[in-house]
């Protein structure tokens, strides 16, 4: 067997952010990653985060929803979000925003 490389430069990067005045108190990332598979590519929603003093006041949400707007009109055909198992209040938010608890994410730290 034999493993050949192909680098593909077909991946887009969204930084959303919330701001109170000039100050950025929430960001959340959409990734638009194409697959051979599929004629649309698909978004990996990353790094959603608030500022802890602004956080219970819906900009999560906010930012989440505004991501998937995005990702809509990107057409992506499905969007993925992951979060750590010890965050259920984050799942809970994702759920409530009508993502669904797809399976298990496996990761590998490199470093």
């Amino acid at each position: 067997m034999n493993i050949e490389k192909i680098v593909k430069n077909d991946c887009q990067a969204i930084k959303l952010i919330a701001k109170d005045g000039n100050k950025i108190i929430g960001r959340a990332y959409l990734y638009l990653i194409a697959n051979d598979l599929h004629d649309r590519p698909y978004g990996l929603m990353e790094d959603v985060f608030v500022e802890p003093d602004y956080r219970k006041h819906g900009i999560g949400s906010q930012l989440v929803n505004a991501l998937v707007q995005e990702a809509k009109a990107q057409k992506c055909y499905k969007l993925i979000g992951c979060s750590r198992n010890e965050r259920p209040k984050v799942h809970e938010l994702y759920q409530n925003l009508g993502f669904k608890d797809f399976g298990k994410e496996f990761r590998m730290d490199l470093e």
